[in-house]
């Protein structure tokens, strides 16, 4: 009896000394080594510790009026707990914290679990969500957030039926820009994030931006090393063409996967969305001879704006999204530059609806009736309508996908081809 227990004891021992090494051991990931659990965890060690329990509490049991969203991470659940300790507390009073627990169907999702450990554990700026603690027992992985109160972007520009304003919406890319801005040209260890899309940016309470979910976030290559090799991840429609292609990731990847933001920003179109006509399901696509043509560019806006926009700042918006866009990764801006370009842009005050020449141009585009503006406002609802469907389905894989908070993550993209299948 005692032979079979050690030999049951030694083979959990080599399970467990395989997953270690399995979590620890990139594939064709990265070309320097990363640290041992135990060793990413001690970048941790200024956060909080919490137990299953603490974090059980302080959902009220984990209870679905808690959640906030779900995904292929695990859900994401609202609660409470002291201000400067772990202890949860009654529901409206201490600190208000998101807590994303882990699936247990999974080696990616403890990978990404590390990553956000690892990174947000050791990054801190003003536009990148703050992570309070962290639990790990058992087989249980929870991460504790700072709460955002105003959600995500993408709820904001696809799921609600009144218009983000125009100066809301420059001032959450500014926010988001000075974030990558961040991770690529200011912090210690230069960071790729990989996936920054609409339901990464998460808002305050005076639509601050703030990136989350660092689950596929990976250190920049150093020294005379030009890209990291790694697998292709993150979402269909913000993933650049290069990286898609090669599988070679770098910071100028994230810089054309913000071009994709910002354009959904001045559309209010989804980067990829079936439920519109032939020749508009890709964002990117539809919107590239409107980019550089003076005419063309106001069909780009969105039009449940009805006006409410600042000429010089759309334009200048529009060119800032074209060089972030360019084929060419070479060519697009650092993200320091689109922190300054995007800086004059909220305060402009030149509104297209008092243009002359914008309201010839609806004329001429709706007819020149007294029922015109009534027919903007008619394809303003109608694009509301469609702004509130769902997501299309897209391609993924399994155990592959990821949640940040507030959100039900869809199409996690893994594959080299070109043609998008796996």
């Amino acid at each position: 009896m005692q032979k079979i227990n050690l030999q049951m004891i030694q083979a959990e021992i080599n399970l467990l000394l395989l997953l270690f090494h399995r979590t620890t051991t990139s594939n064709a990931e990265s070309n320097s080594s990363t640290p041992k659990l135990e060793e990413e965890l001690k970048v941790a060690s200024r956060l909080r510790k919490f137990t299953f329990n603490d974090l059980k509490l302080a959902t009220r049991n984990f209870r679905p009026e808690s959640l906030l969203g779900e995904g292929g991470f695990g859900c994401v659940f609202k609660g409470w707990i002291e201000e400067n300790g772990t202890a949860p507390v009654k529901p409206g009073t201490g600190l208000t914290v998101a807590v994303k627990t882990l699936n247990h169907d999974g080696l990616q999702g403890h990978k990404e679990w590390l990553a956000e450990v690892n990174f947000l554990g050791d990054l801190i700026h003003p536009n990148l969500v703050k992570l309070i603690g962290y639990c790990i027992e058992d087989d249980q992985r929870l991460l504790a957030y700072e709460f955002m109160p105003r959600g995500s972007l993408e709820n904001h520009l696809f799921r609600r039926s009144l218009p983000l304003p125009w100066s809301i919406r420059m001032k959450i890319a500014l926010g988001a820009a000075k974030g990558l801005a961040f991770l690529h040209e200011e912090a210690e260890r230069p960071v790729i994030y990989r996936d920054f899309k609409t339901s990464n940016i998460l808002l305050d309470a005076d639509y601050n931006a703030k990136l989350s979910d660092f689950g596929l976030a990976k250190d920049a290559p150093e020294g005379d090393k030009t890209h990291v090799s790694t697998r292709v991840m993150g979402t269909y429609g913000y993933a650049a063409p290069e990286y898609v292609m090669t599988g070679h990731l770098t910071s100028r990847s994230d810089v054309y996967s913000f071009g994709v933001v910002l354009l959904e920003m001045l559309t209010g179109r989804r980067s990829m969305d079936k439920n519109r006509p032939n020749g508009e399901h890709n964002l990117v696509e539809w919107a590239r001879p409107h980019l550089g043509e003076r005419r063309r560019f106001y069909r780009l806006i969105d039009p449940r704006l009805e006006g409410h926009f600042s000429i010089k700042g759309a334009q200048k918006a529009a060119q800032l999204a074209a060089r972030c866009l360019s084929r060419d990764p070479k060519v697009r801006p650092l993200m320091s530059e689109v922190v300054e370009a995007l800086k004059p842009l909220p305060n402009l005050k030149d509104m297209a609806s008092s243009s002359y020449y914008f309201q010839s141009m609806q004329a001429d585009r709706f007819g020149s009736s007294p029922n015109a503006k009534n027919g903007i406002r008619g394809q303003a609802g109608l694009f509301s309508r469609n702004g509130q469907q769902q997501h299309p389905r897209s391609l993924s894989i399994p155990n592959g996908s990821h949640a940040s908070p507030y959100h039900q993550h869809q199409f996690l993209h893994n594959s080299p081809k070109p043609n998008g299948k796996t």
